[in-house]
């Protein structure tokens, strides 16, 4: 059975469920073989009574398998003793006979073995590497389905958190709870899109189109908008995708709940660019009311802030919050 899309090489020996065709056609070119030689007789000087059987012999085995070859060198070999070698249109058996014989029984051994060797060889590499994409595929799926079970998990302690919420009275701590169980829903909901199972780094622009879409989706302000700008084919670790998304998540949600306060309409701007030496510059950019006079970034008491200070220097990285017209995020990596 010849498997769809197979190269060429891998289709031979040809009709291996099909033993009489494979070897009536060994049996065929060993007569053309026969018919090929008596027509060049003429021309062919004294001594070379295998010259056409050796090529049918090598082709047999090569399109049909080592049974239809040694099919073809048994009726060639018997051919070529009876027609060709002297005494014509006999079995005579002399010493130089016998010898010319067995050469020729070592030559077509020889060549029936290479190519019987090379051919399951190449059958061998073609079933390990028919199993190794079934266990990719297989190992895709699992890493899927693994992926897609803690992204589900996530979500599912971030609801709990909430829950929790409703029967908290202190302030303070309803905060903190409404804090992680916001940022536990965020992680679940980019989690999917965060790793691949091949190893492939995340296009950056598209991983920020979808998770702005995500985080104003969450902030449940509709009138407020999220531009994404960013280079051509800047790449991102996975092992770096999700201290960005926390600290991108951080100053959106920063800019929908203080620097948009009181107003259901703004403009949010993220832009990526590599800076000077490759760095790379990601900015989170609001049009909203500024930040409070007196504002101290090093000084300031903000659990998000600490954080998104936190995981920049996780990957290496720095983040400040100024204002240069408009009130500005910033996470340099590198």
């Amino acid at each position: 059975m010849i498997r769809q899309g197979a190269t060429l090489l891998e289709r031979f020996p040809l009709w291996r469920d099909r033993p009489l065709l494979a070897y009536g056609a060994a049996v065929a070119i060993s007569i053309w073989s026969l018919l090929i030689r008596l027509l060049v007789d003429a021309v062919m000087p004294i001594g070379y009574p295998y010259v056409a059987f050796f090529p049918a012999v090598i082709l047999s085995t090569f399109l049909f398998g080592a049974g239809p070859g040694g099919t073809a060198a048994v009726i060639c070999g018997v051919i070529a003793w009876y027609v060709f070698i002297p005494p014509e249109l006999s079995f005579h058996l002399s010493g130089a006979i016998v010898f010319a014989l067995f050469f020729y029984t070592v030559v077509v051994t020889i060549d029936i073995l290479l190519i019987d060797w090379m051919q399951r060889t190449n059958r061998r590499l073609v079933e390990e590497r028919e199993r190794s994409r079934r266990l990719a595929e297989r190992g895709e799926i699992l890493f899927r389905e693994l992926q897609h079970r803690v992204s589900n998990n996530l979500q599912v302690v971030g609801g709990l958190l909430a829950l929790q919420m409703k029967n908290v009275s202190d302030t303070a701590a309803r905060l903190a709870l409404e804090e992680a169980s916001r940022r536990l829903a965020l992680i679940g909901r980019i989690h999917r899109q965060l790793y691949d199972p091949h190893g492939d780094q995340l296009d950056l622009g598209r991983f920020l189109e979808q998770l702005g879409a995500d985080l104003i989706d969450a902030g449940g302000k509709p009138g407020i908008t999220c531009q994404v700008d960013a280079e051509p084919d800047i790449r991102l670790s996975a092992d770096a995708a999700v201290p960005v998304a926390l600290i991108v998540a951080e100053a959106v949600a920063n800019a929908i709940e203080h620097g948009f306060a009181g107003r259901d309409t703004g403009e949010i701007l993220i832009q990526a660019a590599r800076g000077d030496g490759g760095a790379l510059d990601l900015r989170v950019i609001d049009d909203g009311a500024g930040l409070p006079p007196g504002f101290d970034p090093a000084t300031a008491g903000s659990l998000g802030l600490k954080l998104a200070q936190m995981l920049a220097r996780q990957i290496g990285g720095s983040f400040r919050l100024f204002v240069d017209g408009r009130t500005t995020a910033m996470l340099r990596i590198g």
